[in-house]
């Protein structure tokens, strides 16, 4: 069942890359295992998807017990405490939640620890609600530049969790902001950022259709 469904995700995936005039392979599947036990990740994993990504700290550390055996690739995509990152660091290629100074801090004083630098994306609330996590966009730049001054992160890119709507077209103008956020800050800071993690389950095309280097599917694989 769950190859059936990530067969389907992989057409309409090329699909989108075909409409963008990009490469499939531009365009990294990541299944968001929030709601997957291990035995669904297994299945996926020989569906033949290689990166996952997890949103608690405390689900992740089960999982990844669970699944020692697989080398999987691993990404941190939900909001993370501070007090957190030292159980996740050595376990992650990718966090896609960096937002704010004290978490930068943290988590370039525990890859310092571990001698290792760690790949980040800094997350824009790019609707501005309350509930969920992310820098401003006014707020992205400072924050950025204070990125580039820690020797032990490496920033790749942006993401974000744009407002739910109905109709996936509704959302593609936070793609577009995304998307044009990541040229600004290549412009000015004269640096290339090559990934836009952004697109779920009801809008990965369109968001693949406006440059997403990473979509993260969690239902529409594992529900």
């Amino acid at each position: 069942m769950i190859c059936h469904k990530i067969q389907e995700i992989e057409q309409r995936l090329a699909r989108a890359c075909e409409r963008a005039g990009r490469k499939r392979e531009e365009v990294l599947l990541l299944g968001a295992s929030k709601y997957a036990n291990a035995e669904k990740i297994r299945e996926a994993y020989q569906c033949g998807v290689r990166v996952f990504g997890e949103s608690r700290a405390q689900d992740f550390l089960k999982k990844f017990e669970e699944l020692k055996d697989l080398p999987i690739d691993w990404h941190f995509i939900g909001n993370l405490q501070t007090n957190k990152v030292k159980y996740i660091i050595d376990k992650v290629s990718l966090i896609h939640s960096l937002d704010r100074p004290s978490l930068a801090e943290e988590i370039q004083k525990r890859a310092e620890r571990l001698g290792k630098v760690q790949d980040v994306l800094i997350e824009v609330n790019v609707g501005k609600e309350e509930t969920k996590g992310g820098v401003y966009e006014e707020d992205l730049e400072k924050l950025f530049e204070y990125c580039l001054s820690l020797k032990n992160l490496r920033v790749l890119g942006l993401m974000a969790i744009p407002p739910h709507k109905e109709n996936p077209e509704e959302v593609r103008p936070y793609f577009v902001k995304l998307r044009k956020l990541k040229e600004k800050l290549e412009e000015l800071y004269k640096i290339k950022l090559p990934h836009l993690s952004m697109g779920m389950s009801e809008d990965f095309e369109v968001a693949v259709e406006e440059g997403a280097t990473i979509v993260r599917i969690g239902s529409a694989i594992f529900s």
